[in-house]
């Protein structure tokens, strides 16, 4: 239970990162963060493999570069969407 609350508690703050990263917020707040560290962790994990610290069972710098990827992803749907 308490690594399943620490995977949250990373990719939520890898998810907020990447949104900072890149000056655009991550829609659905908290839970988006969370999502977005998630996800972006598995595009990160597929396209650049398993390397760099893993902390929470995240691989770090794949994980972010995935999340960065997702969030320009939503980000340039929500702008589409909108108009």
């Amino acid at each position: 239970m308490v690594s399943f609350i620490w995977s949250l508690i990373v990719g939520g703050i890898i998810g907020w990162f990447a949104g900072l990263l890149i000056g655009r917020d991550v829609p659905g707040g908290l839970i988006g963060n969370i999502i977005a560290g998630f996800v972006g962790a598995w595009i990160g994990t597929f396209l650049l493999g398993d390397f760099g610290p893993i902390i929470g069972g995240f691989p770090l710098i794949p994980a972010l570069i995935g999340a960065i990827i997702l969030v320009l992803l939503l980000s340039a749907l929500m702008k589409s969407a909108r108009k």
